[in-house]
């Protein structure tokens, strides 16, 4: 607010101008390297995509997947398919359905095993006894 102030910083110093005009700068960019690929891209494979076996379940997961993998709901249904019939769904026959390699299926088969859930009948419950307090003398 003091003009004071705002003269001085209005006020051309002569001598910083000529120690500025001799400032002299100069600037290179490194040398550019040239990728060992040539520097061509070459259009990249696309994945094969097969599509999911879902069935009534079909709105809770994804279309489609690419060859060598499942999707969540295949996994579920797949585990639980071997579960309840192994004799039938063998991994032999599980790789060929869902395009999965026999040792990921083995794998698969080994590690994952879906929960079961049970509910035991009213009738069997047996309610728990109650007893009396002990009172504190």
């Amino acid at each position: 607010d003091s003009p004071q102030i705002k003269e001085e910083v209005l006020r051309k110093d002569d001598r910083f101008l000529t120690l500025l005009k001799d400032v002299y700068v100069e600037s290179r960019d490194p040398p550019v390297r040239v990728k060992d690929g040539g520097g061509e891209h070459l259009p990249s494979k696309q994945e094969e995509k097969r599509l999911t076996k879902l069935g009534h379940l079909e709105a809770l997961d994804i279309k489609k997947v690419p060859k060598g993998k499942i999707s969540i709901v295949e996994a579920l249904t797949l585990l639980n398919n071997h579960k309840l019939q192994p004799q039938i769904w063998t991994a032999e026959k599980i790789a060929a359905e869902y395009s999965l390699e026999v040792k990921e299926v083995n794998s698969l088969l080994e590690f994952f095993i879906p929960f079961t859930v049970q509910e035991f009948p009213k009738e069997t419950k047996k309610a728990i006894t109650g007893h009396k307090p002990k009172k504190l003398t």
